[in-house]
């Protein structure tokens, strides 16, 4: 077996034990826009870092400000591990929905329960980060925003619904492609297995023939 094809054919395996794992890794995915007066909603936050080995900390601050205002309001606080509801418009409808049981938070959604029509504003969400870098730690603040719209009925953003094809079409084809690299693989290497029985075959059949010659050049006395 070639040196090339036996490459392949492991970085075919990585790929296959690597995928599912990437699935669950952190991706930034902006939030929704829209939510349903009267249901619950969710403000997606979510802030990757960029070198997962690297130890670190994060406290998630949201904040709101209401159409026709210049001021933003501070309406909830998560530090590990207490969720904090600051403000009174909120008190009971905010629910904490990022990361769970580490202080290395990168996903800071938290829910909006009982939407109403006042709800509707800009919502800042602010991750103050600590990495732990030698020598000394590293501070670093990332800001997302959020504009929300209140709404009598759902009506899906027709980019949502685009991004959620493609993404089931890329796996569909990386899944289509690994299977298709390990066929191709298979048959090389059955090829050469085949091949290389044949040559030792037609090597112990001449094998066979030359020490049958010889002996018919031995006589008996």
């Amino acid at each position: 077996m070639s040196l090339p094809f036996i490459s392949l054919f492991v970085l075919s395996i990585f790929f296959i034990i690597q995928v599912p794992q990437g699935q669950t890794g952190c991706a930034e995915v902006d939030s929704m826009t829209e939510a349903v007066a009267g249901g619950s909603f969710e403000l997606g936050c979510i802030s990757c870092k960029r070198r997962e080995e690297v130890a670190g900390s994060a406290i998630v601050d949201w904040h709101y400000k209401p159409p026709e205002k210049e001021d933003f309001i501070h309406i909830f606080q998560y530090e590990y591990p207490f969720p904090t509801v600051l403000h009174e418009k909120f008190e009971g409808r905010l629910q904490w929905h990022g990361t769970m049981g580490t202080k290395d938070v990168q996903i800071g959604a938290i829910f909006i329960h009982n939407v109403t029509y006042n709800d509707s504003g800009i919502y800042r969400c602010t991750f103050h980060r600590t990495l732990n870098l030698p020598p000394g730690e590293k501070h670093v603040t990332i800001i997302k925003e959020i504009e929300l719209t209140i709404v009598e009925e759902a009506n899906p953003e027709l980019t949502a619904v685009i991004s959620e094809i493609m993404m089931y079409v890329v796996i569909i084809v990386l899944q289509l492609w690994m299977i298709g690299v390990l066929i191709y693989c298979y048959k090389k290497i059955y090829a050469e297995n085949e091949d290389r029985e044949a040559k030792k075959a037609a090597r112990a059949q001449k094998h066979l023939i030359d020490s049958k010659d010889s002996c018919d050049g031995v006589h008996l006395e």
